[in-house]
């Protein structure tokens, strides 16, 4: 399937990777937020089950959302540059989550049922039905980390999470939130059952961040099918895919992966939901989503068209290094030094490899290491992604005795073999494959086949 279910760039800091979302550092006011096709559930991560435009319809509908409520409070959203990715302030989270509920229902229910009557401090009558409208709107605050614990307003405030004043602002805003977005799609025959908000302080004010109203922060019912059958309504949310592991369990553990009919499902029921609240269908393009956020960040100027790792074994190839790249100088190409040894911390390529491996840009490699060069061989059995050894050989002699553990590679290991700086450049941009590089060297080329003929003119003259 044509889905991002993992984002890398040795061009880009992470600075987090959630369960959804990756954060990208770019500079003390500006972070990117790249939303995947990840999906999670009871707090965890579902493996192999990336469902299809899911990370381009919470981004989208999200941005669609912050322009609708800003006029309510100020949010973090500053341009999204593609359907999956968002340019955002640089903000101070506040560690809660501002849980607002109209119905009895999803988690809480299941703790109605078990005798729970109090829940993060808000308190409901006994004789409460499934999927019942409480008479207001009801605030469940929880904490923001991997347990997103109950707390309550007092706890809150005592424990330092976030100030009386500040608080009592997050509780109103929620709520105003709450009204305009109930309303605004009860004029669409939906209803907002629950929803999260997350706030945090950019430049001493606060304001909203992450997500509003999407299918992964809250509950939606047809308003149509809720009337007819209020405990039988169809969920357009992702509260269908947590049904299902519920009714799937295998000894008492919910599953961690999504047949292709769940998934099928979920991604129809994400696009729908875009659909009724925006009024427009989700831009589906056939196009491989990591080419095109690829050509996205190279023509926003966040990425260079490639990247070349130089991986020495020792700091002593470091001067080598420094000659090969001096002619890589010349291309617009992303250069990064790394030392690792193939012999003495080998576990670190596992870690360069999970980058590499899934990076969105194309990318070579130059292995450089001399004497029984295990480097190499090390990178390209990890990597699938172009690797050329160019051993720092300090003369002939140096060659002839080392060279074949340049050259003998295992199998399923292609590493190739350049001798000369030179060439080991040239030939890491050409593995790119890139146009503009490509363009580059046929100049290079045809300056070439003129000098030699202006020579040759020269000679027979």
């Amino acid at each position: 399937m044509n889905t991002l279910e993992k984002f890398e760039s040795p061009q880009l800091k992470k600075i987090h990777a959630g369960k959804v979302r990756d954060s990208i550092r770019i500079n003390d006011k500006k972070r990117m937020i790249v939303v995947t096709d990840r999906i999670s559930a009871f707090n965890k991560n579902l493996e192999n089950s990336a469902i299809p435009y899911k990370g381009a319809v919470i981004n989208t509908l999200t941005n669609f959302w912050f322009k609708k409520t800003n006029h309510i409070i100020d949010n973090h959203f500053i341009e999204q540059i593609d359907d999956n990715i968002s340019i955002v302030k640089e903000c101070q989270p506040i560690r809660v989550e501002m849980i607002v509920r109209a119905y009895l229902t999803g988690s809480m229910w299941r703790g109605y049922q078990k005798g729970q009557r109090t829940f993060s401090g808000a308190t409901v009558p006994d004789g409460l039905g499934f999927n019942q409208k409480f008479p207001e709107p009801i605030l469940t605050p929880t904490t923001k980390d991997e347990f997103d614990s109950e707390i309550s307003e007092e706890e809150i405030i005592k424990t330092g999470l976030v100030d009386a004043a500040t608080y009592r602002k997050m509780k109103e805003i929620s709520l105003k939130l709450f009204a305009y977005g109930s309303d605004f799609l009860a004029e669409k025959g939906i209803i907002l059952v629950d929803t999260k908000y997350e706030f945090g302080f950019y430049e001493g004010k606060l304001i909203l961040m992450d997500e509003i109203h999407t299918p992964d922060s809250s509950r939606f019912w047809k308003k149509e099918d809720y009337d007819k059958s209020p405990e039988d309504v169809v969920q357009a949310d992702k509260e269908f895919v947590r049904q299902w592991m519920l009714k799937n369990k295998i000894k008492g553990k919910t599953p961690d992966v999504l047949p292709t009919e769940v998934i099928e499902e979920t991604s129809k029921r994400y696009k729908d939901i875009y659909k009724d609240i925006t009024g427009k269908d989700l831009p589906i393009s056939n196009f491989d989503v990591t080419s095109r956020i690829y050509q996205n960040l190279l023509h926003k100027g966040y990425i260079k068209a490639g990247y070349i790792a130089m991986i020495m074994g020792s700091k002593s190839d470091f001067k080598h290094a420094e000659k090969i790249k001096s002619y890589l100088n010349k291309f617009d190409v992303d250069i990064e030094m790394r030392i690792i040894s193939a012999h003495k911390n080998g576990e670190r390529l596992v870690q360069v490899a999970e980058i590499i491996n899934h990076s969105i840009e194309p990318i070579s490699v130059i292995a450089i290491a001399g004497r029984s060069n295990g480097l190499g061989g090390a990178l390209a059995a990890n990597l699938n992604v172009p690797v050329i050894n160019c051993p720092p050989f300090t003369g002939k002699d140096d060659i002839m005795l080392n060279i074949n553990s340049s050259l003998i590679m295992p199998s399923n290991t292609p590493a190739v073999t350049v001798v000369h700086p030179d060439n080991a450049a040239l030939a890491a941009i050409r593995s790119l494959n890139i146009p503009q590089f490509k363009q580059q060297m046929a100049k290079d080329i045809h300056a070439m086949k003129e000098s030699l003929i202006e020579d040759d003119t020269e000679i027979r003259n």
